[in-house]
């Protein structure tokens, strides 16, 4: 794709990159076939090849409208045309781009701007998030039923365990949301890690991963989040941690490009290339032990195995290009998987998408549903906490996290 960016653009670092990336698009459209709303919608301009034509235009100095706006919120930023694309075109770091462009150029609504902001200073806070759920939960039987099928049923408690201290050691993520949604996850891997030798442990002093504000465009408090959580690693990294363990896909997609987010901070530039570095994805970490994962299983003796439909989220298959672990390691620990279609669709949950595209973002957990609902599983289950709890409240079979089977 040929280009000729503004003057206002050009010689910046977002210039050079926006420039590069259209010029590896070449129209092909191949694109279109795996984008989301595409297929619910219909329209050229809500696909990812017309997505590029618009931050090309505006790039190039064309005036930028609301309806600019529309075409890029509604993208839910799966990066499923990264996969797709046989021309390696970086849609995920473009669209940050002409988000950012289009934001600046464009007054949006009052009330639509309140609560993009609302969403954003709320659902980082992890105590405020847990407390208003806590409400949430009190006051769900008298709530709207399309309100209240927003707030999850309360969790089960976590088990406590006994954990024997390892040479070797592990960080993970809390983060914003899934503390509150869901305590066992976190305390599942800790159990599982512990099994195999390894110490998984949380720094207080860590929150949330940054996307939230990042995604709703307020990127600079996205990127205050990531130095703040830089700033609390550090000295975990300088103490020899192993790796820093997402159980969560999509905070592990954003940590993961820690790097790419603050390589022009001269200041963490190396710091975030190094946390970035030491990022695993808990399934990644299990493959890697799978033959001590293999023999305490075999130790604890014969688990009843369940058939389970796995959803894999769109930040662990497009964003992180991890295919076929989850389900491995699933296998191992002797459950029956099924076979689930358009398995490389979002399921509509995106972060905050559902909240701000509801319509869209129903129709695309309907339909992932229906897939995940055809081979009559007894558990379906998934990597992320979004899709979690997206998909529970479209569903009465049980939705849970992949590393809590392993203990069942």
């Amino acid at each position: 794709m040929q280009t000729q960016l503004a003057d206002f653009i050009r010689d910046t670092a977002d210039g050079q990159e926006a420039d590069r990336i259209l010029r590896a698009c070449v129209h092909c459209g191949f694109c279109l076939a795996t984008c989301p709303t595409y297929q619910i919608l219909g329209d050229e301009l809500d696909s990812p090849r017309g997505r590029i034509y618009l931050m090309k235009q505006m790039l190039e100095g064309a005036a930028v409208t609301h309806k600019t706006l529309t075409h890029l919120d509604r993208c839910l930023t799966c990066r499923n045309c990264e996969t797709t694309c046989p021309s390696g075109v970086q849609y995920g770091k473009l669209i940050d781009i002409g988000r950012r462009i289009a934001e600046q150029k464009v007054a949006r609504p009052i009330a639509q701007a309140l609560k993009r902001r609302a969403l954003a200073k709320f659902l980082p806070q992890q105590a405020l998030f847990g407390g208003t759920l806590k409400l949430g939960r009190m006051a769900k039987p008298f709530l709207p039923g399309s309100l209240a099928d927003k707030i999850p049923a309360q969790p089960p408690a976590s088990h406590a365990s006994r954990l024997t201290p390892h040479a070797r050691k592990m960080l993970a993520l809390a983060g914003c949301v899934q503390p509150a949604l869901a305590p066992r996850i976190n305390a599942a891997a800790v159990t599982v890690l512990d099994a195999i030798g390894i110490t998984l442990f949380e720094e207080a002093k860590a929150g949330c991963c940054g996307a939230v504000s990042f995604h709703l465009n307020f990127q600079e408090d996205g990127l205050a989040a990531m130095r703040r959580n830089i700033d609390a690693w550090w000295p975990h990294v300088e103490a020899g941690v192993e790796a820093i363990v997402m159980t969560a896909s999509g905070c592990g997609v954003t940590v993961r490009e820690y790097g790419h987010y603050l390589k022009h901070d001269p200041a963490y530039a190396e710091k975030a290339a190094r946390v970035s570095a030491l990022t695993r994805d808990l399934s990644e970490v299990l493959l890697a032990e799978e033959a001590a994962l293999r023999d305490w299983l075999g130790k604890r003796g014969p688990v009843p195995g369940q058939r389970v439909s796995f959803h894999s989220p769109c930040t662990l298959q497009h964003g992180q290009k991890i295919t076929g672990v989850v389900e491995a390691l699933l296998t191992v620990a002797g459950h029956t998987l099924l076979p689930v279609g358009e398995s490389h669709l979002c399921c509509g949950s995106a972060g905050t998408y559902s909240l701000l595209e509801p319509e869209i973002s129903m129709q695309l957990r309907d339909r992932k549903l229906g897939h995940l609902s055809a081979q009559a599983p007894e558990i379906i289950a998934t990597a992320n906490i979004g899709c979690l709890t997206h998909l529970q409240s479209g569903t009465q079979t049980p939705v849970r996290h992949w590393i809590e089977l392993l203990l069942d």
